[in-house]
Order: structure tokens, then sequence, then C-alpha cells
């Protein structure tokens, strides 16, 4: 049904009549360089300073540069395609509003949905990450806390006890960043661009230290390369080829957050030609740093000995620079930290976008009136966002993020792809290359991502997808302002709405 609206008029003046520009709006703060140390603070994190060692230790070996290029690769094709429907569609949502304008309103929920569940569960991964490094800092220190980081609570239910550890700084995390979200984007972008800053800079002191040790120790980089594709060891994901994907899978993670850019188009003074610019440079310049310290860090010390929660630390260790690994900890919490923030703006502006459209509750899009920021979502968002963290194990977190992001890539590849074919004379201020070729690879190169994750991540991803669905048609179906308008438009005498 949703369709046929939009079908009445062009996409863009449809979703530019749809955007606000009263005292309710979002502020119009961020330039280009903030959009890419946006880009840049979302995707560097967890990726580069952990998964790198956990993926070649466990699927690929060496050969974890290929799978940063492969993920990187799939990212290229879905990141050309979120720049054309950025360029075209300035208005905050992101993946949600793309599809929303090319597949329908229940299309568009799925994609919103899985969006809630990438941002959410992304940020609650990130933060269990940054308190091991900030527990790992107080160590290099030889400080010690007077209470239990991550105390252990038991729950006995139906005859069962269940038990989980409560990590409290990845608590304390969640709500400070929440804090400065609803303080201001303004604010945020400047804490964001600051973190951004040391934590590039330690990444280029950590590629530094590690050329000026192989230029030394060619002989000991060399051993630790071969081989440079282990042998499969009979089961799928286990190094060999299979490994490799199955690495491109895990490591993916580390890719998500460029699309973060386009979920702040209207907080971007100059929508059609920054957002572009801060999606494709933030993904290039990463995809770069990625290949880089992949390749380093498995010839500083054998891919065997990587699967501990510092790998990055670990190789500088080798070198035999204390303050390198003093600097990297200290890039990392920094790195984590921006990564949080950007992950929990993303999610608060896609259930604004979402309430606006009447597809979720009103409350998602109240403005502040000092502020101008969505402070309810944010805080709702921060509750929610801090239980994950406290509560659930941080590989179940990173699989499920990977599942929404790839499914919302796959159909913004497809949503490009179509508005192609449907209008194709809509003005677009940048244009994806080669439709449908680039499309076509963003899509087959994210599902074959998807198949290569377990299980236990599908059944949590379908669960939520469920609940999703639950709430669409008890609730958002009601509330939809184009369920309304089309209402509305067939009450009217001699109505033919899309004709």
């Amino acid at each position: 049904m949703a369709a046929k609206l939009f079908a009445t008029k062009p996409i863009s003046t449809i979703l530019a009549e749809a955007a606000e520009t009263s005292e309710h709006s979002l502020k119009r703060a961020l330039g280009p360089v903030n959009l890419v140390t946006l880009g840049i603070g979302a995707i560097i994190g967890a990726g580069i300073f952990v998964l790198t060692g956990t993926a070649a230790a466990q699927f690929a070996g060496p050969a974890i540069v290929l799978s940063f290029a492969i993920a990187g690769i799939g990212c290229v094709f879905a990141g050309l395609c979120y720049a054309e429907f950025a360029s075209m569609i300035p208005i905050a949502g992101s993946a949600y509003t793309y599809g929303y304008a090319t597949m329908g309103e229940l299309v568009a929920w799925i994609i919103g949905w899985a969006l809630v569940l990438e941002y959410a569960f992304g940020a609650a991964t990130v933060a269990v990450g940054w308190s091991g490094y900030a527990s790992s800092m107080l160590g290099f220190f030889g400080a010690r806390l007077p209470f239990n980081a991550t105390p252990a609570i038991s729950l006995s239910l139906f005859g069962h006890t269940l038990s989980a550890h409560v990590d409290i700084f990845a608590l304390l995390a969640i709500i400070v960043i929440t804090a400065v979200l609803v303080i201001g984007v303004r604010e945020s972008a400047n804490l964001n661009s600051t973190a951004v800053i040391i934590k590039v800079s330690v990444v280029l002191i950590f590629i530094g230290l590690a050329l000026a040790f192989a230029f030394g120790h060619w002989s000991h980089m060399v051993a630790n390369w071969h081989p440079f594709i282990p042998k499969n060891t009979g089961h799928f994901g286990q190094f060999g080829w299979s490994g490799i994907m199955r690495g491109a899978g895990v490591v993916f993670f580390a890719y998500i957050g460029f699309d973060a850019v386009s979920t702040a188009a209207q907080e971007a003074r100059n929508p059609q030609k920054d957002l572009p610019f801060g999606i494709l440079g933030s993904l290039v310049i990463c995809t770069i740093l990625y290949i880089i310290v992949a390749g380093l860090l498995t010839g500083l010390k054998s891919y065997t000995a990587l699967n501990v929660p510092a790998p990055v630390a670990d190789g500088a260790a080798e070198i035999g620079v204390r303050w390198g690994v003093f600097l990297i900890d200290m890039g990392a919490i920094a790195g984590l930290a921006s990564v949080m923030l950007v992950m929990l703006l993303g999610q608060s502006r896609v259930l604004y976008t979402m309430s606006h459209d009447g597809l979720f509750w009103k409350w998602a899009c109240r403005i502040h009136p000092r502020f101008r920021t969505p402070y309810i979502t944010s805080m709702v968002v921060g509750i929610f966002v801090a239980f994950l963290a406290a509560f659930f194990p941080i590989w179940l977190l990173g699989e499920l993020v990977s599942l929404g992001t790839l499914l919302a890539f796959t159909i913004v590849s497809l949503g490009v792809w179509i508005m192609r074919v449907k209008q194709p004379d809509v003005h677009r201020p940048f244009r994806t290359p080669l439709v449908p070729l680039v499309p076509i690879g963003g899509m087959v190169v994210s599902l074959a991502l998807m198949l290569s994750l377990d299980a236990p991540a599908w059944i949590g991803f379908g669960s939520w997808l469920i609940v999703g669905q639950i709430i669409y048609f008890t609730y958002s179906r009601k509330h939809s302002v184009v369920q309304r308008s089309l209402a509305a438009a067939a009450k009217e005498p001699g109505a033919s709405i899309g004709k």
C-alpha cells in the first residue's frame, strides 16, 4: 500500500515534504569533516583492536587480510548504494528511509527493526570490549578497585538457576555516552572527533613501530606468515578458503558503522554533497588501515597466539616497546568509546524517523526544547543497551549485529536497482556506478557472509524479527502516516491513488 503513495510523486519530493523545518526539527550542525570522523568513529574500534586476532587464530590465519578485503569489497558495494540514496533522500533514517522509498512500508519496518538491533546490540558489544580495556589499563598502573567490576548474580526460574556476570564498567560507559547524546549532537560530534584523532594516531603509531621492526627482522615476519592460508581442518570455517569466508563474516563487525553517517542526514549542513563524501571517505580509510594492521600483526606474532582480548597491544609487546602498549590501550579505550557514541546516535535517529512516520510510539520523536535532540529516545535506548551490555555474552551480540546489518545492506543494494528502473529521472547528486553490477555485488557478498554465521545467531535474529512483526501489525499499521493518508485519499470523491 505504501508503495502506491510513493508512486504518485517523485521519491525525493515526498520525503523532503516529510522532513520538518520547524522548532521540532533536528539541528543542522555537521560538516563534511564531522561526517567522515563520524564514520571513522563508528568503524574503527572493536574490529581492529579485538577481532583481528580472534578471526586470525580461529578461522583464517595470516589470510585474515583476505577476509578483511572480502568484507571491505562488500561494504564498498553497499557504500556506493548508500551514497546514492543518501544524496537523493537526505533524511535521518538510513536504510529504513531508503527501503520505504523503494519497497514500501512493511519492508521499511523490517529494515528499521534490523537497524535497531544493529545499533543497540553493536553498542552493547563494544561496551563489553571497552570494559575489558578499561580494566586492563587499571592493571597497567597497578590500581585495585574496592569492588568487583563484574559481579556474578543468580536467578531461580521454574526450578532452574540462571547465572550471569554484571559488567559495571560497561553499564557506566553507556550511561555517560547517553548523557553526552542528550546534551547535543554538536557536543557529541566534537567528542567523537577528538576520540577519532586519538585512535587513528595510535593505529598509525602501531603501523610505524611494526614496519620499523619488520625492516630489522624480516625473516621473523615471513616465518609467521607461513603458511599464508593454513590447511583446512576438515570442518567448514576452520582455515582454508572456507575459513577465509568465515573470517570475513566475523570481521564484518569491524566495518559496521559507515552506514551510521546516513542516519545523521537531517543534521548535515549540505547532505547531498557531504553524505557521500562521509560514507565513502570513512570506509576507504578504514579498509586500508585494517588490511595493513592485520598483515603486520600476523607477522609480529604467530596467528595461533592471537586469540587474546588485546591482540594489537600484544603485538606491540612483541616488539618490546612498553610505551607502545600503553598508547594502544589508550587508543582502544578512546576508539571504543567513539564507536558506542555513534552507534547510540544512529539508533536514536532511526527510531526518531520511524516515530515521525507513525510506525513507532510518539515519544520517540519528541525533541528537547533546549538541546534539540530526541532526548527521550536517547535515554530509553541507553537503558536498553546498558542492560544488554551488562548481561549478554559478547559473541552472541556480535553475530546478531552482523546479521541485522547485512540484511540492511542487501535491501539497500536491491533498492538502488529498483529505483533506477522505476524512477530513472529522479535527480541523483551522486550516482552509483555500474548499475546493476554494483548492487548485485553488494547483495551477493552480503548474503554469502550471512550464510557463514552460526545457527544460534540466526535463531536470535529470527526471534527479533518476529517481535518486530508483532509490533508492526498491532501498532504501526494503525498509526502509520502513509496508511492514514491512503485511507483519507480513498474516502475523497473520485480519488484514485497511484493513478
